[in-house]
């Protein structure tokens, strides 16, 4: 009798965990279903390289807590110039890049590093010096004779000589003007971002090439004046590109693409269309994105 009781309680407790273990698979396919719900981002960070602009106009301030909270993504930002910028996307140490150097871009477009290549906003350059203007370019007719007036007058000119964007332009209108400013006593290369040399150009009081978003943002700490704008030749145009994960394991596409989507949808096209014109009573930026 001791045996087959002994047999029966071991028989009852193997049935209950059989059924114990029945009742757990039933359960399993909620706890999938909820995971496959929260879909969670495996890769959270987003490396964006940009150039100062975007940064020292307080756009991505702006820009930053919009795209993490739409995403679920974290935007780590490096401002650094477009030319660094660039050189960062070459090497695969960016997911993105926010750029504003068309004829720079795109070799890297052309060689396939540079992908999802969409059109993002424009504004414009601008020169600003004392209001006084030594130089006297307000008179000037077009951009390249203001430059060849501050060359011949000798006035202080501070570049930001950081091949940045900014800095390419400004090479271009030396070209244009047909003058060579390197080693020139009058040429200041600050390697600095936009901000920091504005401050220097206020400082010296001298001429520099400036963004005019960045200007509008930083115009009350400086003394300067915008003394030449409205030329073709200073138009600022931005564009917006995700790194290509075939040429670098190591880049976050998805998240990429994800900033790159952000930057050219609707909303975020708005915001960057208002942004500004409540403090400054114009734009700072204009929404291009489809154009």
């Amino acid at each position: 009798m001791k045996k087959r009781a002994t047999i029966l309680i071991a028989l009852l407790v193997t049935l209950s965990m059989l059924v114990f273990a029945g009742c757990a698979k039933q359960e399993a396919p909620k706890d999938e279903v909820k995971k496959e719900e929260v879909k969670p981002v495996t890769n959270q960070d987003v490396i964006l390289a940009t150039t100062t602009s975007t940064q020292d106009s307080g756009l991505l301030d702006v820009l930053q807590p919009e795209f993490e909270k739409q995403t679920g993504y974290k935007l780590k930002i490096i401002a650094v110039g477009t030319g660094a910028a660039l050189k960062m996307g070459e090497k695969g140490e960016a997911d993105v890049l926010l750029v504003h150097a068309p004829k720079s871009e795109q070799p890297l477009v052309d060689s396939g590093v540079g992908i999802n290549y969409s059109l993002v906003m424009h504004n414009d350059f601008i020169i600003v010096g004392p209001e006084n203007d030594p130089a006297g370019i307000k008179d000037a007719q077009t951009t390249a004779d203001a430059m060849k007036k501050i060359a011949d007058k000798g006035t202080v000119f501070v570049s930001r000589g950081d091949d940045s964007g900014t800095h390419k332009k400004e090479l271009d209108l030396w070209k244009e003007a047909t003058i060579e400013p390197k080693g020139q006593k009058w040429y200041q290369e600050a390697g600095s971002g936009m901000g920091a040399t504005l401050n220097i150009a206020s400082e010296k009081q001298g001429y520099t090439l400036t963004d005019r978003a960045t200007y509008l943002a930083q115009k009350d700490k400086v003394k300067l004046a915008i003394l030449k704008q409205g030329d073709k030749s200073l138009l600022n145009i931005y564009h917006v590109m995700n790194v290509n994960p075939e040429k670098f394991d190591k880049v976050n596409a998805e998240g990429g693409k994800a900033f790159v989507d952000f930057m050219v949808s609707k909303e975020t096209q708005e915001i960057i269309g208002k942004f500004g014109v409540d403090k400054y009573g114009e734009p700072l930026f204009f929404a291009d994105a489809g154009k």
